[in-house]
């Protein structure tokens, strides 16, 4: 079985996340300029086997696209590209940034901590794994 991978692709950062060989556990694994997110998991996939990648889907409250929507397609045409044979699933992302968030002050990290926003992506793409993890169950 290989593992599932979770992207929350942004403007700047993409924070990106993974479950264990056997799906059970998601883990923040890193956060990289959107630029080189493609390099990245080019680099990635040689080293795992990845059997699945989620990206976050940008909804407003009223269910409808978000700005944010259109910049993710285009990261989705460079990806189906690049890997054709990849699995991709699309998963809600709403409310992600606010639960990392708020995930990081539960956990006690002071102020100056909580104000890297490459630890809020990577923490949102963990919290979209895991919800993913959990509804799959």
């Amino acid at each position: 079985m290989g593992r599932i991978l979770a992207i929350d692709y942004g403007l700047k950062r993409t924070g990106i996340a993974v479950t264990d060989e056997m799906q059970i556990i998601a883990s923040g694994l890193t956060t990289v300029d959107s630029e080189k997110a493609i390099d990245f998991l080019s680099d990635y996939f040689v080293k795992e086997k990845v059997e699945k990648v989620l990206i976050g889907e940008p909804k407003q409250m009223n269910g409808l696209p978000s700005q944010s929507a259109p910049l993710i397609e285009v990261f989705i045409t460079k990806f189906v590209s690049k890997f054709p044979d990849m699995q991709l699933e699309r998963v809600d992302e709403r409310f992600t940034s606010k639960m990392a968030f708020q995930t990081m002050i539960d956990s006690g990290l002071k102020k100056k901590q909580r104000q890297d926003k490459g630890l809020i992506d990577e923490i949102s793409a963990t919290i979209m794994l895991q919800d993913y993890l959990s509804r799959k169950k």
